[in-house]
């Protein structure tokens, strides 16, 4: 699903990052993650909402069972899963965490996967994107890892959630 969206752009990917997207099946990968959250009450209530992990710093589990139409993302964090449920509509991935669904257009940069808001609905009302230009996310290599780093931040709200962190992709 991601080489379709980033065409030949994906060959130029490290190995790291085309392992994790190029695998089939259900895969498990660990490795180590950090995550900040927002202390404020809607930040924590939103938080909720689309169940993004706990703050602190520890050993992270992911679970992604992937087929070239959708994909299904289970984030084990600080005790805590944070499901989600990804697909293609036409060049946007859409990812769906909690109530809310994201549609992000993907580009590589600096040969890195640069995720961008493009639409955002929460119980199927749209948002308007200008919204949520805080919201996105980076996937590179670190090394043979593949690394991340993910920000949701909300104008009025602020600081939702910033996770970094690393899988190791290499076949267990």
């Amino acid at each position: 699903m991601f080489a379709a969206l980033l065409g030949p752009a994906f060959a130029t990917l490290p190995a790291p990052v085309r392992a994790l997207h190029a695998a089939q099946g259900l895969q498990r990968y660990t490795g180590e993650v950090r995550v900040e959250r927002g202390s404020g009450v809607l930040s924590r209530l939103i938080a909720a909402a689309t169940h993004l992990p706990p703050a602190g710093a520890g050993p992270l589990c992911v679970k992604i069972d992937a087929s070239p139409d959708h994909e299904r993302w289970t984030r084990f964090i600080g005790g805590r899963a944070m499901p989600s449920r990804l697909w293609r509509e036409g060049d946007v991935l859409c990812e769906r965490l909690g109530v809310a669904t994201f549609g992000f257009h993907l580009e590589v940069v600096n040969e890195a996967i640069v995720w961008r808001v493009v639409r955002v609905g929460v119980f199927g009302v749209s948002l308007p994107p200008r919204w949520f230009t805080g919201v996105g996310a980076r996937e590179f290599a670190d090394g043979e890892r593949y690394a991340f780093d993910v920000r949701a931040w909300l104008p009025l709200v602020g600081l939702l959630v910033h996770y970094t962190g690393w899988l190791d992709v290499r076949s267990e």
